[in-house]
């Protein structure tokens, strides 16, 4: 077998150095070592994270409820207690004109006089104007007792009933006091805080 020699005045075919071989190994080798990227979401973290926010924007809340603007339709009782107010519990508001499960309106108030006999009403009653279920604020409590409900759990607290703080006028018809009162009970909220403002105590 023969072999052909180059074309004469062809240059031979230079060749690598082979220091530069090695630095592009070493490269390649360095490649495939790195760690593929991560192109997913880590759920589970932030899943952790919200529930964490949850907590923290609910007891804020809670922590804000001592400070209640004061307005025409809605003035404060006083009392000489000095106990500090309750920092958590479901906001429930009875001002003049209506009833409020935390900032969300629930239903309208009829006038103080008819308020004073039978309360909100029997078209927003279960059984007629002799009950003292009000039918919309019970709806509202119940959706508010979900959330709480698992906050509870999550904080290791008593998760059996739950616990309002009641911030009601000065000027509430008795009557429409026990049908919230009431109404709280069947939704499974067990204790109960009244808002008041601090007064001085008489000589």
């Amino acid at each position: 077998m023969t072999q052909q020699a180059p074309p004469a005045g062809a240059a031979p075919a230079p060749k690598a150095p082979v220091t530069r071989y090695k630095a592009e190994l070493r490269k390649a080798i360095r490649r495939n070592a790195e760690e593929p990227d991560i192109n997913f979401l880590n759920i589970t973290a932030m899943l952790d994270i919200m529930t964490i926010i949850l907590v923290f924007l609910l007891k804020s809340l809670g922590e804000s409820s001592a400070s209640i603007p004061q307005s025409d339709d809605l003035k404060l009782p006083t009392s000489i207690i000095k106990t500090q107010p309750a920092n958590e519990g479901v906001l429930v508001t009875i001002s003049k004109t209506q009833i409020l499960v935390g900032e969300d309106q629930v239903l309208k108030l009829p006038s103080r006089e008819s308020l004073a006999q039978s309360g909100v009403g029997a078209s927003h009653k279960r059984s007629g104007p002799n009950d003292l279920y009000i039918v919309p604020l019970g709806n509202a409590l119940q959706r508010t007792r979900k959330t709480d409900k698992v906050i509870r759990q999550a904080k290791g607290q008593d998760a059996s009933m739950s616990e309002a703080i009641i911030i009601a006028d000065q000027t509430t018809p008795y009557r429409l006091l026990i049908e919230v009162l009431f109404t709280l009970g069947q939704t499974e909220y067990g204790k109960y805080h009244l808002m008041v403002m601090q007064g001085k105590k008489g000589g």
